[in-house]
């Protein structure tokens, strides 16, 4: 085997072992189409959000009402729109 094909197949390798980073934080436009949904909704604060490829939905957890409870809640991706609450 030559050093370019060596060097494709270690390549090839090393994609196929690191697994494929499936969740995602949103990137700063998304952040604020998020936040305004949350807002109108209610929500005060939240946690951590994530990208859901497999929805495709946005997961945003422990998001605090103005009552105080807290939810985890489910954002469509293209258009933002909440598509479940669940309590924590």
């Amino acid at each position: 085997m030559n050093r370019l094909s060596l060097g494709a197949a270690m390549l090839a390798a090393l994609a196929l072992s690191v697994p494929a980073q499936a969740d995602r934080g949103p990137t700063r436009s998304e952040a604020a189409r998020i936040a305004e949904t949350l807002t109108a909704a209610g929500f005060k604060s939240w946690n951590r959000v994530e990208f859901d490829p497999d929805g495709p939905k946005w997961k945003v957890d422990d998001a605090r009402k103005l009552n105080g409870k807290t939810y985890d809640v489910q954002i469509a991706a293209g258009s933002y729109e909440i598509l479940k609450v669940d309590g924590d």
